[in-house]
């Protein structure tokens, strides 16, 4: 008895846990990027009417259905979906996928200008323009974002099999209100790729950086513990391709959400003059904090623009290795 007792012990001590193989150190950017997500089906993401008819009240498809195959063909892409409409007449067998399940329904085209209609609006690429917020040497990773890639108007996170961030400039601000978030104004080059994503996921997208490693310094990963109320800064780009630091100061620290971990107020006078504070795209500019990179900006205060939300670098980190 007492070396069965002694046998699961070491059993259970032996137990693998989960280790997280991020760098201890790595390289905080700030660099504005443009990203583009694809998803394999079209997804439908509203209607028009034709006539008197709309597909969406007078069939069983809704917004958010994602649609697999035309006449049983495999869908694609939304051009894809439209050479199948074109190649049928009259009306056509939709199968459509919602919350993982399989339907079936039949829904009218309509002629118009040589080209068949059916009524929907699809959606199966998603672009927009944030900030890189690391970049791990070791293994060259990357992240970028704070928070999931949201469809507007299914409100749900965007469902990706393949991604790329790539160039970005920034051409001019549109200055942030209270009650009114501005956002960054850019001009993106799509060709010029920096980066494969693999995942959207509620900490930030990442995915495999595939540019040359800058010869940038290295900031320690600084836990939650080591980080302190006061002062801080955010590496982000509000003109051209210059990343700049700016001053900000942190109010509180929150180990209980996943997301908005650091609630802080800018107190940089030309960031505040030129933006206002947060805009949209400033999203995933990193914190830093003496030598340690702490988080990365993910939310704004709307009736307060001045001030955000960062997460935690630890929990982006662990989110890119699950």
């Amino acid at each position: 008895m007492k070396k069965f007792t002694l046998s699961m012990l070491i059993l259970y001590l032996f137990i693998p846990i989960s280790v997280f193989a991020y760098s201890d150190y790595i390289i905080p950017s700030g660099e504005n990027i443009g990203i583009e997500l694809k998803s394999d089906y079209p997804l439908i993401v509203g209607s028009y009417n034709i006539g008197d008819y709309n597909v969406l009240t007078d069939t069983d498809l809704q917004i958010g259905d994602k649609i697999i195959k035309i006449n049983n063909i495999p869908v694609k892409s939304s051009e894809n979906m439209q050479q199948l409409i074109n190649n049928s007449k009259d009306n056509i067998l939709v199968t459509y996928e919602r919350k993982g399940k399989e339907y079936e329904t039949s829904i009218n085209l309509y002629l118009e200008d040589s080209e068949y209609k059916t009524g929907l609006y699809v959606k199966d690429t998603i672009r927009g323009v944030a900030t890189l917020t690391y970049i791990d040497a070791e293994n060259k990773k990357f992240g970028a974002l704070g928070h999931e890639i949201i469809e507007k108007s299914t409100k749900s996170k965007f469902e990706m099999t393949t991604g790329s961030i790539f160039e970005s400039v920034v051409v001019g601000i549109t200055k942030s209100k209270d009650g009114n978030p501005g956002e960054k104004n850019a001009r993106s080059n799509s060709a010029n790729v920096y980066g494969k994503v693999v995942e959207n996921t509620s900490s930030g997208i990442f995915g495999e950086y595939q540019k040359e490693i800058p010869n940038s310094k290295l900031y320690k990963v600084a836990t939650s513990d080591e980080i302190e109320l006061g002062e801080a800064k955010i590496l982000t780009t509000i003109d051209n391709n210059q990343v700049s630091s700016y001053d900000i100061n942190i109010l509180k620290i929150n180990t209980n959400s996943n997301t908005k971990n650091i609630l802080f107020e800018v107190t940089d006078k030309t960031l505040l003059e030129k933006t206002g504070g947060i805009v949209q795209g400033m999203s995933g500019s990193p914190i830093v904090q003496g030598d340690n990179i702490i988080g990365a900006v993910n939310y704004v205060l709307v009736d307060k623009t001045n001030k955000g939300y960062g997460i935690f670098i630890t929990n982006m980190l662990e989110e890119a290795e699950n």
